[in-house]
């Protein structure tokens, strides 16, 4: 356990690292810069230096890096360069509608994948075929499309759920529930393929080894082998494929939180990145970049409950 969490501090460290000087030399060598957005069309050349001089943009690159770095550090991610406010506040204020985009595209996905995985195990025949067509469908459709066609279905054709916007828990929870269905399906259809072919793959191997035909033939009913046993030897690698959906669908809000109008990180660091925002953008990138280093450990650790043969001294 000690050795675990050495090496996941250094490679974390290491990671961090490596994503916000890429984010920040990435973001400041793009066209165009946050000055001469701030200023528009009309603004002068000399309106224009000057602007640049005030926010420091004239500074070499790694010594803007080094200031960014010395003071996240200190747990201060600087101020928007476009709007001045605090980037801490700014992440903290979107952070709570892709939190729950998140989660509930993850649950999403565990329960209808795992649940179909299972199925398609022990039925095999059409079933398996069937989880096979969904698995290509669903990495192959386009999150966008899907988001469209479901506001056009369940918000247009048939007024369901709201199309677009989101509403806070502690104002409505069940109109909070409501704002997040389509924006959750959306995001957790591609999933809910992923795990159901997991599952499915991975209870197929461990239903066809000799443990299980002699729990059936010790008169064990099959829930009980399926659902005790079998399931809890296979949860390996179906824990693996949930740390990696959970890290993969936070790059996913990006693009359907811009669809149906929420207010979260995806939002903001589009927003950030067109107007050259780089304090801001480095703050969004970070975060993300946590939740990958925090998910890996928590994955890491699960391995030790889910199989005791894999524990590290």
């Amino acid at each position: 356990m000690i050795r675990l969490l050495a090496r996941w501090l250094g490679t974390s460290a290491l990671l961090l690292f490596v994503v916000s000087a890429l984010t920040f030399v990435l973001t400041a060598l793009a066209p165009g810069d946050a000055a001469r957005v701030i200023l528009g069309k009309n603004g002068t050349d000399e309106q224009y230096q000057a602007l640049r001089a005030q926010l420091g943009l004239d500074d070499p690159l790694p010594l803007r890096y080094w200031h960014w770095l010395s003071g996240a550090l200190h747990g201060d991610l600087g101020v928007s360069i476009y709007s001045q406010q605090s980037v801490t506040d700014m992440i903290s204020g979107r952070l709570a509608p892709t939190l729950a985009l998140v989660v509930g595209g993850l649950l999403f996905s565990a329960v209808l994948g795992i649940a179909l995985g299972i199925a398609s195990a022990r039925s095999r025949g059409a079933l398996s075929r069937a989880t096979d067509v969904l698995s290509l469908l669903g990495v192959s459709i386009p999150t966008f499309w899907l988001g469209f066609i479901l506001v056009i279905a369940f918000a247009v054709a048939l007024p369901v759920f709201p199309a677009t916007g989101y509403v806070d828990f502690a104002s409505s929870p069940s109109e909070w529930a409501r704002s997040l269905v389509l924006p959750v399906v959306t995001l957790g259809v591609g999933g809910v393929a992923l795990i159901a072919k997991q599952t499915r793959d991975a209870m197929s191997k461990q239903l066809s080894l000799e443990y299980v035909n002699a729990m059936r033939a010790q008169g064990l009913s099959e829930r009980s082998i399926v659902y005790r046993h079998v399931l809890k030897n296979a949860a390996v690698p179906i824990a693996t494929v949930l740390g990696l959906l959970f890290t993969g669908l936070f790059s996913g809000t990006v693009i359907v939180e811009n669809v149906f109008a929420l207010p979260g990180l995806g939002g903001l660091v589009v927003q950030a990145t067109v107007s050259h925002d780089i304090p801001v953008v480095e703050g969004v990138a970070l975060v993300f970049a946590l939740v990958v280093v925090l998910t890996n450990l928590v994955v890491d650790l699960s391995y030790g409950l889910l199989n005791p043969r894999t524990r590290m001294s």
